[in-house]
């Protein structure tokens, strides 16, 4: 057997890296244990705004949202819009649930940090909810400082790879955005490949460098992108419209 089979995420049917890290604070596991069950994806069915928020709207997809801080941001910037985050890692999902709880003592005295109503979260595979997404029915999916996995024989088990991204391009609508972000070189290299070999799915959104070398209007940095810079780390974005 070789460690060079063909494959990518879509037909791997499996998921690597970390399920859990270092253990839940008592303040974390409540929310696991009370609001997560009440905001979870369901487990089967189709995936849709009216199911999930109970009539339509936009929708936002993020694939691996690591401590929530984007999906967080970009839901307080859009209360109208339906956000749905997918996450294996268990103090990820913790501590996304932290920003969603908010602070509810302050809500109802102006405070700064009220519950979102707006957003729902899958523990587990993104691709087990993306399959059950309708055709067209996404406005925007985000992929962003996924696992870079640098070794080439571990190259299969990159999101960015062509079967994920037909299905990220089949559930975005007509002019629908894909936003994508690394600071990792060999991940970007490959990213730009498998992007290029979709360019009759997706328009890339960027006239000269400056516009995938500069965080673009309306993207909140995440923890990790935050971890990059202090590390002395580029970092690029993109940004991508579906045809």
């Amino acid at each position: 057997m070789t460690a060079y089979k063909p494959g990518d995420p879509t037909t791997l049917n499996r998921l690597y890296g970390r399920s859990k890290g270092k253990p839940l604070r008592a303040g974390q596991q409540d929310l696991v244990d009370t609001l997560l069950p009440q905001i979870a994806v369901p487990l089967d069915g189709d995936v849709t705004a009216r199911r999930l928020f109970d009539f339509d709207r936009p929708l936002h997809f993020e694939i691996g949202f690591g401590g929530g801080e984007h999906m967080a941001a970009r839901a307080d910037m859009l209360p109208d819009h339906g956000f749905i985050g997918a996450e294996p890692f268990i103090n990820g999902v913790a501590q996304a649930l932290v920003h969603v709880a908010g602070d509810p003592h302050l809500a109802n005295k102006g405070g700064q940090h009220p519950p979102l109503a707006n957003v729902r979260i899958h523990h587990g595979d993104a691709l087990e909810v993306l399959r059950r997404i309708p055709d067209g029915a996404l406005s925007f999916v985000y992929l962003l400082h996924p696992d870079p996995w640098p070794k080439a024989r571990h190259a299969k088990r990159r999101m960015m790879n062509d079967g994920p991204i037909d299905l990220i391009a089949a559930k975005l609508k007509p002019g629908g955005e894909f936003r994508f972000g690394t600071d990792h070189p060999i991940y970007l290299a490959h990213a730009l490949m498998v992007m290029r070999r979709h360019r009759d799915q997706f328009e890339w959104l960027a006239k000269d460098a400056r516009d995938f070398q500069r965080r673009p209007g309306g993207w909140p940095e995440t923890r990790y992108e935050a971890k990059a810079r202090a590390q002395g780390h580029e970092v690029w974005y993109f940004r991508y419209r579906r045809r």
